[in-house]
């Protein structure tokens, strides 16, 4: 299989509601050795056209709209020559970082795109934010939640536009259905699988 997946971990800080942090945040990039997706576009452009190389980048899918996945997705789209994709539930969070600038298409639950003979699947899971979208690759057994999911259960909810029932659901009902052998690739943090984040929220919000 020629498929591969590209990490990198970029620095830089995450604003909302009045309040400024430092934050780290994993760069994906997806693809064999022609084209490539990208997963977001965090703090740092360069950082992720080394992961890119002279591969052509077929689409940047963002997950959601926080700045700190998304203040330099404009510059990145430009610099790649590749098309800016979001869930457009998550237009006001948009907003706040780039006002009126578009993105290049809509993302919607159950589109499909694909990369190097794999398809990716688009699922809506809201709660951290409105339009916050997971992207479901079956053949690699792996799924990059943003930051719906983490190693140790959801995403936080505490500030604006954000729900944890509604978090909640979406992972009972999107996430916690797909193989419990399912990496999970985060927005923030270390990998962890779907059976393990299950199983620790049996109990407790499950």
């Amino acid at each position: 299989m020629s498929i591969r997946l590209d990490h990198a971990v970029t620095s830089g800080t995450f604003t909302l509601d009045g309040e400024t942090h430092e934050v780290d945040n994993n760069v994906w990039v997806l693809g064999d050795d022609q084209q490539c997706v990208v997963f977001d576009a965090p703090h740092d452009v360069q950082a992720v056209k080394d992961l890119v190389g002279e591969r052509e980048c077929v689409g940047i899918l963002l997950t959601h709209a926080h700045d700190d996945h998304v203040r330099f997705a404009p510059e990145l789209a430009a610099e790649l020559e590749a098309p800016l994709l979001m869930n457009p539930e998550d237009r006001e969070v948009w907003q706040l970082t780039h006002g009126d600038l578009p993105w290049d298409d809509d993302v919607a639950d159950g589109d499909v795109f694909s990369v190097g003979g794999a398809d990716i699947e688009a699922l809506h899971t809201p709660g951290h934010s409105p339009g916050s979208t997971c992207y479901y690759v079956e053949m690699l057994g792996a799924l990059f939640s943003g930051d719906t999911l983490f190693q140790g259960g959801p995403g936080a909810t505490g500030r604006s536009f954000s729900n944890r029932e509604t978090i909640e659901e979406s992972i009972r009902e999107r996430l916690f259905v797909l193989p419990a052998e399912t990496v999970v690739h985060t927005g923030h943090g270390d990998d962890t699988t779907i059976g393990a984040e299950k199983e620790s929220a049996t109990g407790d919000w499950l």
